[in-house]
């Protein structure tokens, strides 16, 4: 068992954003956290890796390989971002830092956890950004975030994300900006690299219908609590609970209007 997470609670100003939830994540399992916005699920992937917001506590049981990471130390902490446990934000253009090259930022990643030189870690930007199937990677990686499309620039932050090889990627809604093209692109590319590397995959989203591609297990949370906990396809075939009956009419609703999805960049 890789992750378990048991009971966890977060209090923000003293209310529970998150109230009781329990999962567990096994070695290589493709993992969904399911939700509509504000269900807890961004702040349940924060309280992982120990990266909650000011004035967030969390409490419950975190585990990590059977450590316990609740109350750790964040400079033990952040040995396991990025080694063991990497981490795609929800919006790489907000992520990513406008004044750096994105070249210099995955570099940055790469000597996090290796003792390289500048001129290997640029080589090594290069070979990250070519394997996250950025084209032209070597001229590419000299451009700055406002230079490239949304489905570039997600494809830099998963670059920075699997720079340390990490046993467990989190993915938060790393689709939702992108069109039905590029989404899929990106979503091929995650399963790829994670079936490549063996790696865990825990994937935060809205979309049912989404989720469907990558996630064989996974939680659906309202209001920070655990209302339906099944396989990927008894939640799209026999869904109990009517938050993922509500999840359910909306993928099905874009699966049949693909048009209605947000626009995005190019890849």
């Amino acid at each position: 068992m890789s992750l378990e997470v048991q009971d966890l609670v977060v209090e923000i100003a003293g209310r529970r954003v998150v109230d009781g939830v329990s999962f567990a994540v096994t070695d290589g399992e493709r993992f969904g956290l399911i939700g509509e916005s504000g269900s807890g699920k961004s702040l349940t992937a924060l309280a992982v890796l120990g990266l909650l917001p000011e004035g967030a506590t969390a409490s419950g049981s975190i585990r990590w390989d059977g450590v316990e990471l609740i109350g750790m130390p964040d400079r033990d902490l952040a040995k396991l971002r990025g080694d063991d446990i990497g981490m795609v934000f929800q919006e790489p253009r907000t992520a990513l830092n406008p004044i750096r090259t994105v070249g210099r930022q995955i570099a940055e990643s790469v000597r996090i956890h290796e003792r390289i030189g500048r001129r290997e870690a640029r080589e090594r930007a290069i070979a990250e950004a070519t394997r996250v199937r950025l084209p032209g990677a070597e001229g590419l990686i000299d451009r700055y975030p406002h230079q490239l499309s949304g489905g570039q620039r997600q494809r830099v932050a998963l670059a920075m994300a699997l720079a340390g090889r990490p046993r467990l990627l989190i993915t938060d809604e790393p689709t939702t900006a992108l069109d039905v093209t590029i989404q899929a692109e990106v979503l091929e590319l995650l399963l790829s690299l994670t079936s490549e590397h063996g790696m865990a995959l825990v994937f935060i989203t809205h979309d049912l219908a989404v989720l469907s591609q990558v996630a064989t297990h996974a939680v659906v949370l309202e209001h920070g609590r655990v209302v339906e906990q099944a396989p990927v396809s008894t939640l799209l075939s026999t869904p109990s609970s009517p938050v993922t009956q509500a999840l359910l009419r909306d993928a099905t609703a874009t699966l049949w209007h693909p048009d209605a999805a947000p626009d995005g960049g190019a890849s």
